[in-house]
């Protein structure tokens, strides 16, 4: 149940990271709404999830995969450039995050 909580904090998050360039310095109540409610259900998950997976690995899952999603949001949506050492950099953190949970011991399976 766990691994759930973690998704459904990374995609809460995405989410709010997403419209945080349309709520406009939280001066559109839509986005700005959806920003704030997109924080809350993911700290609120990522707190269910630290129950069972120690904080430094459920934080590093939690970031590198938002951090990725949120860069792809912003070249998809946004029309944002991604130059070849930001695309490395996010095969890294994706990588990172495989290597977690393929090999690590602490992470919890």
């Amino acid at each position: 149940m766990h691994w759930l909580y973690l998704t459904v904090a990374i995609i809460a998050e995405v989410v709010a990271t997403s419209f945080l360039k349309k709520a406009s310095g939280f001066t559109r109540p839509g986005p700005t709404l959806l920003v704030l409610a997109g924080y809350g259900v993911a700290f609120w998950f990522l707190s269910l999830t630290l129950e069972r997976i120690p904080v430094g690995v459920g934080y590093a899952i939690w970031s590198g995969v938002g951090v990725t999603l949120i860069a792809a949001i912003g070249w998809l949506v946004y029309g944002e450039r991604l130059d070849a050492a930001a695309i490395v950099g996010m095969g890294l953190i994706v990588a990172g995050v495989v290597v977690l949970n393929l090999f690590s011991k602490v992470a919890a399976h």
